[in-house]
């Protein structure tokens, strides 16, 4: 007479179950602090083309002379003081609208006699300090 022995294939349901648990806790773990790094690395970039903004108004005001440049800047909207600054900052977009990042705003300062920094604002058009 031959012993014929099972053997376990697959795993038990307990073993599936704790599994999932397993899983289920690292991913309840780490989706808060991935959706917390997307939302900073959103603010990095938007502070990151703020600054990109008042170098290239510094380096436009260097090439044509602080005079020349303030004398019609004023009259300038904001998308218009853009186009000035589009030969001063790399590999950047025709409007203010797509330089600035989803949810954030980026308003050129009205003039440039005081040298202000460029004014940045959140999705709840809060300042961004930087």
């Amino acid at each position: 007479m031959r012993n014929i022995q099972s053997k376990p294939r697959g795993f038990s349901l307990v073993e599936v179950l704790a599994a999932v648990g397993i899983i289920g806790i690292i991913a309840f773990l780490a989706i808060p602090n991935i959706v917390a790094i997307k939302e900073d690395s959103e603010t990095n970039l938007a502070i990151s083309r703020a600054e990109a903004a008042n170098m290239a108004i510094v380096s436009y005001i260097q090439a044509n002379g602080k005079d020349a440049v303030a004398a019609n800047w004023g009259t300038l909207n904001n998308q218009g003081r853009y186009a000035k600054l589009l030969p001063y900052l790399s590999f950047a977009p025709a409007t203010i609208v797509e330089f600035s990042p989803n949810g954030f705003t980026i308003t050129l300062p009205a003039n440039l006699n005081a040298l202000t920094k460029s004014t940045l604002l959140d999705y709840a058009n809060k300042p961004v300090p930087y």
